[in-house]
């Protein structure tokens, strides 16, 4: 039924016309033609408002889609990029006493106990919550988050056709190597964890003590005593939406930091702390007002966030590294280290493949970057290679690509290799260095010193251990000998037993062989000899 649903949306909107015919193979552009949808009215919208609307009107994961689309304005008609821009907060609300209902119900008690003033018309509407301005009794303005009512029933029924299509993907050996299962798998989980505003409301205060007192990033602070699963109170925030680029040039921010400060805040999620934000389209990032020369970023809505392995840590860094610096050996050496291709890729032919996707883009700004072939290309060599996608890097690409898109809007000329190079060396450098040694050793110290009293003990335990290794492969030896010389003994016993045979049975045919050598040519005689001499050396 889901399915049918989604038929009769494209069906209804016409998003078939989005489609270029021109780019088709002929049998599908006859297909297409000879189609009946084109029996059905496109009407007077738009591509663009036709293509949000459909998104609006199939749910939360296709709206996620559309604002992923919506900050990738390189690669879209600026009608359509403009339309999806919509996605990111203006998509169509609940009524409100429904979410009065809601905060009640959740809270267990009245509107009026828990909040001065409540407005009923929401502030913003997103595809999975919508936010209400409020003021609690003790004169604090908040904004209040909650979630959509039987939300979670759509997005279950979404994610068990996205895990039908994986399935039906996985058996198709081009495809098996995306690994569309796993990738389906942790996008549900992340997916999911947005439905429960507890963890959003975690996150929110483990990434505002990361950047405690930060000049370059603020997170508002959480109401703990009225959050719950379906809703959490924030503090209210006065920032400059980051994609509303005329009121920022009006207010003189100087948009060329802004945009550094961009890539320098999502290195140090990635690399300092381990724990980024991974919805960073434009609806969900702020700049304040205060000093527009050295502007701060203001984030909320941290409900999907990101963490990688210290071994992917690494290996992340690593291949960025080496791909500032131009050495695409080390990158392909990396990759078949990591796993990330077979171990019998030949690192000089995956090298001259990356080598030759990339090379253009370097020392370039991203204005003069078409990302869209780059990342084509990329996919061509990672087919060709066989390299399978890894699913927990999945949100860090998506979230990258964000990033990209913002600061595309933001300053065109930034040279994001510049920006982010010195950083990662630095990181690199304290992370390889004494200091990244001692600080290694300080997180090791308790758990050091609680077995520090154990050490002789296991020591002993170890040696014992060794000893008795070493007893049992002597013991396992000396069987072996064992097994050996018998082993030896009975190949003589069954040689003799068969030369035995051999010589009892020349006795008994000793007087017709004779007569019948007699009666032969010597060269017959000779080979019979040979023969017989032979059987009684085998």
């Amino acid at each position: 039924m889901r399915l049918l649903r989604i038929l009769w949306v494209i069906t209804r909107f016409r998003l078939d016309t989005l489609i270029p015919l021109e780019r088709l193979p002929w049998w599908l552009r006859l297909a297409f033609r000879l189609s009946p949808l084109r029996l059905v009215p496109i009407g007077s919208r738009s591509h663009g408002e036709r293509l949000r609307l459909a998104l609006e009107a199939l749910g939360p994961i296709f709206v996620k889609f559309g604002q992923m689309l919506s900050t990738r304005r390189d690669l879209l008609p600026p009608d359509i990029a403009d339309e999806l821009k919509r996605l990111q907060d203006q998509v169509p609300p609940f009524p409100g006493d429904a979410a009065v209902a809601l905060v009640e119900d959740e809270l267990e008690m009245s509107l009026a106990e828990a909040f001065a003033s409540f407005d009923t018309t929401p502030l913003a509407s997103a595809s999975i919550a919508q936010v209400h301005a409020a003021r609690l009794h003790g004169g604090e303005d908040v904004v209040v988050k909650i979630i959509r009512p039987a939300i979670d029933r759509v997005m279950r029924q979404d994610m068990a056709l996205m895990y039908r299509v994986a399935r039906v993907l996985a058996r198709v050996p081009e495809a098996r190597r995306l690994r569309p299962v796993e990738v389906v798998r942790d996008y549900e989980a992340t997916l999911f964890d947005e439905l429960d505003l507890h963890k959003e409301a975690a996150n929110t205060s483990q990434l505002k003590r990361n950047f405690k007192d930060s000049p370059i990033l603020y997170v508002p602070a959480i109401h703990w005593s009225l959050t719950r699963t379906r809703v959490m109170v924030q503090e209210r925030i006065h920032g400059v939406p980051v994609a509303d680029l005329g009121a920022l040039e009006a207010q003189g921010t100087d948009l060329k930091k802004l945009a550094e400060r961009g890539v320098e805040i999502f290195f140090t999620q990635v690399f300092r702390d381990n724990f980024f934000h991974a919805d960073m389209h434009p609806g969900n990032i702020f700049v304040a007002r205060d000093n527009p020369l050295d502007p701060q970023y203001i984030a909320i809505d941290c409900g999907i966030v990101g963490s990688l392995t210290r071994e992917d840590q690494d290996y992340l860094a690593r291949n960025l590294l080496a791909f500032f610096h131009q050495d695409y050996y080390e990158v392909a050496a990396l990759h078949i280290e990591s796993g990330w291709v077979a171990e019998d890729t030949r690192a000089n032919e995956f090298a001259a493949a990356i080598r030759a996707v990339c090379e253009p883009i370097l020392e370039k700004p991203l204005k003069d970057i078409s990302f869209g072939q780059v990342l084509l290309g990329l996919f061509q060599t990672a087919r060709r290679f066989n390299m399978e996608v890894q699913p927990q890097l999945v949100l860090l690409q998506k979230t990258l690509l964000n990033i990209e898109g913002l600061g595309r809007q933001l300053y065109p000329d930034l040279d994001l290799w510049s920006t982010a190079k010195p950083y990662l060396e630095r990181w690199m450098k304290e992370r390889a260095g004494p200091s990244g040694l001692w600080e290694s050793l300080k997180r090791q110290a308790p758990e050091l010193t609680r077995q520090l009293p154990e050490l002789p003990v296991l020591a002993h335990q170890a040696l014992s251990r060794a000893e008795l290794e070493r007893q049992q492969r002597r013991r396992q030896a000396e069987s072996l000998v064992g097994m050996r010389r018998q082993l030896i003994a009975s190949s003589h016993g069954a040689r003799r037993l068969r030369l035995g045979a051999l010589l009892l049975a020349a006795a008994l045919a000793w007087q017709p062989l004779l007569n019948w050598a007699a009666q032969q040519p010597w060269p017959v005689v000779v080979a019979a000899a040979l023969g017989v001499l032979l059987l009684a050396w085998h």
